[in-house]
């Protein structure tokens, strides 16, 4: 049975992997000010960015799902591994040995399914690159020659061979201490007659990476007549492989597209060898599947939905391109970047084009590209007799809806009168009002966000991260943020995690009790429960972590992250706004005693006991001259 991992490899791997970096794998992040980050959540789907990472902290959340921790919680989460699986991926990142507890380490069972996967396809990869250098490999070079792909060509995409025999690869993995089980579960083999061969044989061998660069599954080209099997063969659906969750070059093109905004979507892998190799290194491709909203999260995670952002369809220009490219326009609503397509000419793809015209001519045809949009109005109107009034209110009624649908209504009324000149109706106005009538309509049945209807989704829209939605109370009613009680109990809780050193030792004398929400009192009893702030003073990263390990539950262990990472609302944080919220927070609790203890004396009355009576009025002036006092002296009366 495996052993646990040891807690200080656990802190070590923690310590070592930049949170920051290893978000930065899967969207692109930008400054959020304070020294926190943001990026389009990769959890769920959003307009805004509302998904955080503070580096000095080492944590993440989400202001819009509410999912949040640390590194390896991210990690476990976008890629669904178990905690020991994450830790050892981390730990090999970084270079660390990990010692386990209850019966030592072996690591040929000690690690979990996928890290094994993982790892045989890493060595499939290599071995698939030598081989393309063998004699029997000559067929695959060839084929690569004559596409205009040399050997560092092949090389930088890692293009590989798989021998023609029955076993070749199954036999150097099973040398390499991978089981028989392993190699059918990774679909690098499948069971034989007599136990598990090849999958893939006497192909050229693409390696499909996941957004991380690892290896995850295959792409193999038929090279010879004697092949029955199809022209391209994928890697089956497996653990660490689903083709509607990759795309081709994603790796590579990943900096260049959150640096451009820009993604250009071609249809195979040589496609995308060519265009990267011809200076378009933003393209990418789908791996045996048609473009779906898996690949959209994906590419909307590092386009960032900014107001530039674009994607680039390329498609040949014959019947199957043209309905590919209608395909792609049902999904444009999904999209908040502008979606265009560039049609190669002569049914070329990028490949055939660059090796017939060379490299200028792949940037020239993604340069010359048309918005999809336009792309689906003509090919609608086309299926309609524009010569008959009945043909022209048919085409009409088809196209509107369309140019109601595009994102910038500036582009969507000249389209609307662009729309009008192609139909031939002569009263232009009569078209315009028809497509502002149609999106209106559309917007007034609620859409909002990508996928829900034609609107502008460039409008301003509710920001998650601007007023934070709160997870589900522990007990009592839920957070109210435009209540200034809450607001500043929600500040103070935000010091004591991110700036300990500033609100103690005052906030540790602080009770549950002076916080109005229940969320909010059940983190101040986590903190004092983990030492105070005034030990977090002292060692702040190290303290966040016990806090966020004495939480009693995950609802209020996500708070505490929240907290930690949401940035404190003010310009200048010092003493002096901390003091502030210190005494707001005091002086509310204050003043909610002063009034309880009003009430006790309005209902003992004049036939109260009179010492009862004295005692609760002292009580009562005790308290307003401490209220006094905190309304003068500040930080100073606490």
């Amino acid at each position: 049975m495996a052993g646990r991992i040891n807690d200080d490899d656990v802190k070590a791997v923690r310590d070592a992997v930049p949170i920051d970096a290893v978000v930065s794998e899967y969207l692109q992040l930008r400054n959020a000010g304070g020294g926190n980050l943001k990026g389009l959540c990769p959890f769920h789907d959003e307009k805004s960015p509302s998904f955080q990472v503070s580096p000095s902290k080492g944590l993440f959340h989400c202001f819009g799902c509410q999912e949040g921790g640390d590194t390896i919680a991210f990690v476990m989460k976008i890629d669904h591994l178990s905690f020991s699986e994450t830790v050892e991926r981390l730990a090999a990142q970084a270079g660390i040995t990990l010692r386990y507890e209850e019966g030592g380490y072996n690591p040929t069972h000690q690690r979990g399914e996928r890290i094994r996967l993982v790892e045989a396809h890493k060595v499939a990869a290599q071995f698939y690159g030598e081989q393309l250098g063998s004699p029997e490999a000559e067929i695959g070079r060839k084929f690569l020659a004559e596409r205009g792909f040399d050997q560092s060509a092949a090389e930088h995409f890692g293009v590989g061979y798989s021998p023609a025999g029955w076993d070749h690869l199954t036999r150097f993995l099973r040398g390499k201490g991978f089981s028989d089980k392993e190699l059918v579960l990774s679909g690098l083999s499948q069971e034989g007659r007599r136990g598990p061969i090849d999958r893939f044989r006497g192909r050229l061998m693409w390696p499909i990476r996941d957004i991380t660069g690892e290896v995850v599954g295959f792409g193999a080209r038929k090279l010879r007549e004697d092949d029955n099997g199809p022209k391209y063969l994928n890697t089956p659906e497996t653990a660490i492989y689903k083709k509607s969750h990759v795309l081709y070059g994603i790796d590579l093109a990943k900096k260049e597209i959150a640096r451009t905004s820009r993604a250009v979507v071609v249809e195979g892998y040589t496609d995308v060898m060519a265009c990267h190799l011809a200076g378009v290194t933003t393209a990418i491709a789908t791996c045996g599947t048609a473009f779906g909203g898996d690949h959209i999260k994906i590419l909307r995670r590092l386009l960032m939905d900014n107001a530039t952002a674009e994607v680039i369809f390329t498609f040949d220009g014959d019947a199957a391109g043209q309905k590919a490219a209608l395909r792609a326009f049902e999904d444009d609503q999904k999209f908040a970047a502008e979606t265009s397509i560039a049609i190669t000419p002569g049914g070329m793809d990028p490949c055939e084009l660059r090796l017939a015209e060379g490299d200028p001519s792949v940037q020239k045809l993604v340069e010359s590209r048309t918005p999809l949009f336009e792309f689906a109005i003509r090919h609608t109107v086309s299926r309609h007799n524009l010569e008959t009034p009945a043909g022209r209110a048919a085409a009409l009624d088809e196209a509107a809806p369309i140019v109601a649908g595009i994102k910038n209504i500036a582009i969507q009324h000249e389209s609307a009168v662009q729309l009008a000149g192609i139909l031939g109706i002569l009263d232009t106005q009569f078209v315009v009002k028809r497509v502002a009538q149609l999106a209106r309509w559309a917007r007034d049945r609620g859409g909002r966000g990508p996928g829900s209807g034609p609107q502008d989704r460039r409008a301003p829209a509710h920001r998650a991260a601007e007023t934070p939605a709160a997870p589900q109370a522990p007990s009592g009613p839920a957070l109210n943020l435009r209540s200034p009680a809450h607001r500043t109990e929600r500040e103070l809780l935000k010091l004591a995690l991110q700036h300990p050193a500033l609100v103690s030792p005052a906030f540790d004398a602080y009770g549950a009790d002076e916080f109005t929400a229940p969320p909010y009192a059940a983190v101040r009893r986590t903190i004092e429960e983990a030492g105070g702030a005034e030990q977090g003073a002292a060692d702040t990263p190290g303290y966040l972590a016990r806090v966020r390990d004495t939480a009693p539950d995950d609802t209020v262990r996500a708070l505490v992250t929240e907290l930690a990472v949401e940035a404190i609302h003010a310009r200048t944080v010092d003493e002096v706004y901390a003091g502030v919220q210190l005494v707001q927070v005091r002086l509310r609790a204050v003043d909610r005693r002063i009034r309880e203890i009003q009430g006790t004396l309005a209902r003992l009355g004049n036939n109260a006991d009179p010492q009862q009576y004295a005692a609760v009025a002292n009580d009562l002036w005790v308290l307003q001259q401490y209220g006094q006092a905190l309304r003068n002296q500040g930080a100073a009366a606490l």
